[in-house]
């Protein structure tokens, strides 16, 4: 039905399209996303009324809805494709966004660990501060100056 016009389009099919703006606001995206979705292919191309407005199906509405919760749960745009491309092959690609999901939880953990060991470094950092705050070879400052010593000492 991509590139149909308005005369194309079946009564019922007339009455369940929503312009850009109305599938924006019911699934909470900008119009901008929507057309860049379309722009990258994650979207399919809609079908346009006579005057050439976008006309998006209920079946799109569901398709934009799942591709936004599936970033806001960490998949990237490309393996968010990957999922689409199964799926469009009537698969279900349950085992792999499982997969994808799993990867992503074990990511999070290393990061969560990384900024725990950051937020220790900045607390002894701040406790600190007050012996290198005001060091007067320092050219920027000198508690980040003497942290970059110690790291060139240690490294």
């Amino acid at each position: 039905m991509s590139g149909a016009t308005n005369s194309q389009l079946s009564d019922a099919a007339q009455h369940t399209t929503m312009r850009i703006g109305q599938v924006a606001d019911r699934v909470g995206v900008n119009t901008k996303t929507i057309r860049y979705y379309e722009s990258i292919e994650l979207l399919p191309e809609p079908m346009r009324n006579a005057a050439g407005y976008r006309m998006y199906t209920a079946a799109d509405a569901e398709r934009l809805s799942f591709i936004r919760t599936a970033q806001r749960l960490g998949l990237t745009l490309d393996e968010i494709r990957e999922v689409l491309v199964v799926r469009e092959q009537e698969q279900t690609p349950c085992g792999y966004v499982l997969g994808l999901l799993q990867r992503h939880a074990s990511e999070l953990d290393q990061r969560i660990t990384e900024m725990q060991q950051l937020r220790d470094e900045l607390t002894d950092l701040v406790i600190g501060a007050g012996d290198y705050a005001g060091a007067e070879s320092a050219v920027y400052c000198g508690v980040i100056q003497h942290r970059a010593g110690a790291i060139n000492r240690s490294g």
